[in-house]
Parts: C-alpha cells; sequence; structure tokens
C-alpha cells in the first residue's frame, strides 16, 4: 500500500496565539492519538497535500522528535473562509490493535445492465471498516458484472474476508437504472408486433 513522509516537530506552544503563529507560517498543527501517548505536531502545509488532496487511503509515516509513527488520516479541518488546511487528526496504527477506517471502493467488470443499455450509478466511494492495521488496503474491489437494468448492490453483498463493515447492510452501493432511451425502447416495443398482427376492421356496410 502507497505510504508517504512526513516531517514534523513537536509542539512546545499552546492556545490560540501560538496557533496564529503557526498558521502565519504556513505551518499546519496536527494530532496523532490512538498510541501509547498522544502527539501534538505540526509541519508545513505542503507536506500534507498528498495525504488531503487524494481520493486514495494512504499510511503516512509522521517523523516527529526522530521516531517514526505509522498513521492514517482520520480528520482535517479547513478555514472557513480561505479554505486552507488548519488541523489534521491522525491516527496511530498499532499492532494487534483494531482500527476503523474508510476504504476506497473500486468497482470492476462490466455490469450486463450498462451493456443492454442501462446507466451505472455509484451511490458510495467507500465503506466505513474495523480490522487490523495488517490488512489495510488501498480499496475493496467489487465487481459489477451481473448487475442487471434494475438492480442494485447493497452493502450486505460485499464480502470482504478480515473486515467488519460498519454500514448499514441494506444501504446501495451502486445500482443499474434505466436511460430515457432504454424506456422509450421498452414502451415501443410491444406496441409495434401488436399493431402488425391487429386484424383490419370490416368495412362498414351501406
Amino acid at each position: 500500500m502507497k505510504t508517504i513522509t512526513i516531517e514534523g516537530q513537536l509542539r512546545t506552544g499552546f492556545g490560540k496565539s501560538a496557533t496564529r503563529q503557526l498558521r502565519s507560517q504556513e505551518l499546519v498543527p496536527g494530532v496523532i492519538y490512538g498510541g501509547a501517548q498522544e502527539i501534538n505536531f505540526y509541519a508545513p502545509a505542503t507536506a500534507f497535500k498528498k495525504l488531503v488532496y487524494t481520493p486514495s487511503f494512504q499510511i503516512a509515516e509522521v517523523i516527529v522528535d526522530g521516531k517514526t509513527y505509522r498513521t492514517i488520516l482520520k480528520d482535517l479541518q479547513f478555514d472557513k473562509v480561505d479554505e486552507s488546511l488548519i488541523h489534521v487528526d491522525l491516527l496511530e496504527l498499532v499492532e494487534g490493535k483494531k482500527v476503523v477506517a474508510n476504504i476506497p471502493l473500486k468497482f470492476v467488470g462490466a455490469s450486463k445492465g450498462v451493456k443492454d443499455g442501462g446507466k451505472l450509478v455509484t451511490k458510495m466511494k467507500s465503506l466505513k471498516v474495523k480490522t487490523y492495521p495488517k490488512y489495510l488496503k488501498e480499496c475493496i474491489e467489487v465487481a459489477i458484472d451481473d448487475l442487471e437494468v434494475n438492480g442494485n448492490i447493497r452493502v450486505e453483498d460485499i464480502k470482504e474476508e478480515n473486515y467488519e463493515v460498519m454500514n448499514p447492510p441494506r444501504i446501495p452501493v451502486a445500482s443499474v437504472v434505466m436511460t430515457r432511451q432504454l424506456k422509450q425502447e421498452e414502451a415501443a416495443a410491444p406496441a409495434t408486433p401488436a399493431a402488425a398482427a391487429a386484424p383490419a376492421a370490416p368495412a362498414a356496410k351501406k
């Protein structure tokens, strides 16, 4: 799985004034929790770009005070005015201790319903799962080959070994809906042979 490295510094000052000073230098404060102790640190805003501005699920190795912490992204805060990154929450990965993570979904295959003229609609981009760090991966593959028109794939249909899925089981993940053209074709199809088979009306007697 893809891993990025972030080099940070331990925070020594706290409170609004210290936080403003960091941000004025384009430094972003963050916290690492979930391990033996909580680590408060900061790093340049540019160091977080590859972690924050991507749909991919990644491991972030954060180096602070000579120690490396393996983490995953848990939460972000952005400025309400200029939308700049102002805080990052990271969860430390501890072997033997389960974590909750949002793993992206990757739809693979060619849907039967799409081949028949339907349109694939994806309704979820990720699944919330609980697992051990060693089982974390970049994505969960969802096969859609057998998905027909008006059919659904639901959370309960996705079977992933070593993952406890936290989403409600009946929520649709993807479906194939009828396009306007397909609706028109289906509406017109039965009318054509019926009209051709209908007997001519008898001529009216004078």
